[in-house]
């Protein structure tokens, strides 16, 4: 490697960008800040865009020619995630690239406004939402909570402590309870809460049993209240304005998506006021990337693809019709079969047998 790209990877390294960075408030309106919030809740929630986008355009240019196993595997990661934005944003690439550090700053700037006032908008909408879908039917929450305050949530209500309670360790145990609630148990964002498998039932033996299925995530709940409407939520026939999902041509759930919504969803519950990077009780930075690390660890990729399956049918109906085995005998089936039999038969060069 060459000094100046030594300098350069030197340079990449000061700045991580798949963190949140600084909060900027750009007064331009322009259509980055619509691409970044729908950025925000479907690929990387918490990016620093302007390291990403200074180390993207390095990749791209000075650094082309490093092969990519000299890149650590956050490198790679962090390119990843540099390409889907490229993908999502027409003329993006065309434009970082004939462009100075004046219009990057520009850009950066526009999607992190973008991706904050998301998630800003989210937590706000939540955070009253949160407490319909906790209570059981026909029944209050005892003590009661209110939708503008969370001071009495996380371990300090019942329910909300239950929920957030990690898996593995008992809330109805009054020992442990009661060190949840004085601090002397510490909850760091890697140690998942009950309230994400489905029936709040964590299984030791088969921890991947329900995980990231629970109706508070998925069920007419938190996921379609943010991409489908929050009246989707209350199953009605219409909604009264468009869902996120439709207004980006999102035809598939993504699993960053989740993690987002996992994320939401942990925040509303805790009595933690604002949302911080810093914020340790909540740890919620740790606790989504936490869950990002899973869902791109090939050694759980049969489980990630089935939990991908899973959610698709149930925010996307065209989905489910999709992934409908074909019936045998019909005619598609049948279609299929013999353009794989042709297949068999084709000699790459051109010839046959």
């Amino acid at each position: 490697m060459s000094e100046d790209n030594e300098s350069c990877g030197q340079r990449r390294k000061q700045i991580d960008a798949l963190q949140l960075g600084p909060r900027k408030r750009p007064s331009a309106t322009d259509p980055l800040v619509h691409y970044g919030r729908h950025f925000g809740r479907t690929v990387h929630a918490l990016c620093n865009f302007q390291a990403l986008l200074t180390n993207g355009i390095l990749r791209m240019g000075e650094l082309a020619g490093i092969p990519e196993e000299n890149f650590t595997a956050e490198e790679r990661r962090e390119h990843r995630v540099f390409q889907e934005l490229l993908k999502s944003v027409a003329g993006l690439e065309e434009r970082l690239m004939q462009s100075g550090e004046d219009e990057v700053d520009i850009v950066a700037e526009l999607l992190t406004k973008g991706a904050s006032g998301a998630r800003g908008d989210d937590t706000k909408s939540l955070k009253g939402s949160v407490l319909d879908w906790i209570t059981p039917k026909g029944q209050n929450l005892v003590p009661p909570l209110a939708r503008n305050v969370k001071v009495d949530r996380g371990f300090h209500h019942e329910r909300t402590g239950a929920l957030l309670c990690p898996a593995g360790l008992d809330w109805s145990n009054s020992e442990t309870k009661a060190k949840l609630q004085s601090g002397e148990i510490i909850v760091t964002g890697d140690q998942w809460p009950l309230f994400l498998y489905a029936d709040y039932h964590y299984n030791p033996e088969d921890p991947w049993n329900g995980l990231f299925r629970s109706a508070l995530l998925v069920y007419s709940q938190a996921y379609r209240h943010v991409f489908t409407s929050p009246s989707s939520v209350d199953k009605e026939p219409k909604a009264t304005r468009s869902g996120n999902a439709r207004i980006h041509g999102m035809t598939r759930v993504t699993l960053p998506s989740i993690a987002y919504i996992a994320t939401q969803i942990q925040f509303a519950l805790t009595s933690s006021p604002v949302f911080s990077r810093t914020d340790t009780v909540t740890d919620s930075e740790r606790f989504y990337n936490s869950i990002l690390e899973i869902f791109e660890d090939p050694d759980e990729k049969q489980e990630v693809d089935d939990l991908t399956v899973w959610w698709n049918r149930q925010i996307f109906l065209s989905y489910s019709t999709a992934q409908c085995p074909l019936v045998k005998n019909s005619a598609l089936a049948r279609i299929r079969e013999k353009r794989a039999q042709m297949k068999e038969v084709f000699v790459p060069d051109g010839g046959g047998v």
